[in-house]
C-alpha cells in the first residue's frame, strides 16, 4: 500500500480543556467528512454551549482534493482559528472538525496568551483522540452472464475485495470498492476474463 493511498484521521470524538486567569476553553475533536457535516456539528456545539462567547474552529476534509477552513468566531483576527489549524497540520489529519469554545474569565489575555490558550486546548484535545489510517478506494462495475460468476468470484476472493452491491437478475453486475494503487492492475486481471465489462 503506497503512502498516497492512505491519510490520518480520527475515531469518533475526543475532547480537551485549557483554563488561563479564569477563561475556560473547552475544545471537542470530531470526525467528520464533508464541510456540511462540519458545519452541522459547529451548530450543535453552539447550542450546547449557547452561553459561552466564542465558539472558534478549524476543519481538514477530502484528503483527495483539499477542503479546509477556520474561524475566530470573534477574537482578534489570527489568535484562534488559525493556532487550531496548525495543530490539525502537525498532526497531519484529514476528516477532523475541531471546535474551542471559550468562557470568558473577566481579563483579556493578549494576542500571545489566546494563541497559546487556542493552541493547547486543541493540542490537548488531539492528544485524546484515537488516530487512526483511513485507505483510499475506487468503485469498479462488473458486468458479466452467469456462466463467468466462479471466474469473477475467485478474484474477488483472492483479492480480498470489498463487494458494495450485487445484482444477479438477468445479468451478473457486482460493485465492488477496491484500493486506489490496485486499481489499474485489477481492471487489467477482470477485463482478461472473456465476456466481462469492467466500467
Amino acid at each position: 500500500m503506497e503512502a498516497l493511498d492512505r491519510y490520518k484521521t480520527i475515531k469518533g470524538t475526543a475532547a480537551g480543556l485549557y483554563k488561563e486567569k479564569g477563561s475556560k476553553f473547552i475544545a471537542r475533536v470530531v470526525h467528520v467528512t464533508t464541510e456540511e457535516d462540519a458545519k452541522s456539528v459547529i451548530t450543535q456545539i453552539k447550542n450546547e454551549y449557547h452561553d459561552a462567547r466564542h465558539h472558534c474552529y478549524a476543519y481538514r476534509v477530502n484528503p483527495e482534493n483539499i477542503l479546509f477552513k477556520s474561524s475566530d468566531d470573534g477574537e482578534p483576527s489570527g489568535t484562534a482559528g488559525k493556532p487550531i489549524l496548525n495543530q490539525i497540520y502537525s498532526n497531519e489529519l484529514f476528516n477532523v472538525l475541531v471546535v474551542v469554545t471559550r468562557y470568558f474569565g473577566g481579563t483579556k489575555l493578549g494576542v500571545s496568551g489566546l494563541i497559546r490558550a487556542y493552541k493547547t486546548a486543541a493540542s490537548d484535545a488531539l492528544s485524546n483522540a484515537e488516530i487512526v489510517y483511513e485507505i483510499l478506494t475506487r468503485r469498479l462495475r462488473l458486468h458479466f452472464n452467469y456462466p463467468l460468476m466462479n471466474n469473477v468470484m475467485r478474484i474477488v476472493k483472492e483479492e480480498n475485495l470489498t463487494v458494495i452491491r450485487r445484482d444477479f437478475a438477468l445479468d451478473c453486475s457486482l460493485e465492488i470498492e477496491v484500493e486506489k494503487s490496485k486499481k489499474e492492475k485489477l481492471e487489467q486481471r477482470f477485463s482478461r476474463i472473456f465476456g466481462l465489462t469492467v466500467s
